[in-house]
């Protein structure tokens, strides 16, 4: 019962954070996705899925290190592992992608949805 808790925290922590990614970004995360330029990793951050732009790379980087500070707040009032916050994050992530998002399958290589 706890990961859930700790995984739905984390998924509305998340969301926040896709609220407020986009607008501060020349794309949004959004945009991005559909446009099959990044993905949703395992452990809860996004990766290129092809070699990025300058724009996407800066996104890339904001995402992951607002998501970042979520997975540590999250870890540290829970006890457990940043690693941990991020792959439950990353399942409940996953879970809710457009068709034609793409995410990391169990062997480490991009899915389509």
């Amino acid at each position: 019962m706890t990961h859930i808790r700790i995984a739905f925290a984390a998924l509305l922590a998340l969301g926040a954070v896709l609220l407020t990614a986009g607008p501060a970004a020349a794309i949004s995360l959004e945009a991005a996705r559909s446009q099959g330029l990044v993905g949703e990793t395992r452990s809860g951050y996004v990766a290129p899925v092809v070699a990025p732009s300058a724009e996407v790379q800066a996104l890339i980087e904001s995402v992951n290190a607002k998501r970042r500070e979520v997975f540590l707040s999250i870890a540290g009032k829970n006890g457990i592992s940043i690693e941990e916050v991020g792959a439950m994050s990353s399942e409940k992530v996953i879970d809710t992608l457009p068709a034609g998002a793409f995410y990391q399958g169990p062997g480490g290589g991009w899915t389509q949805r």
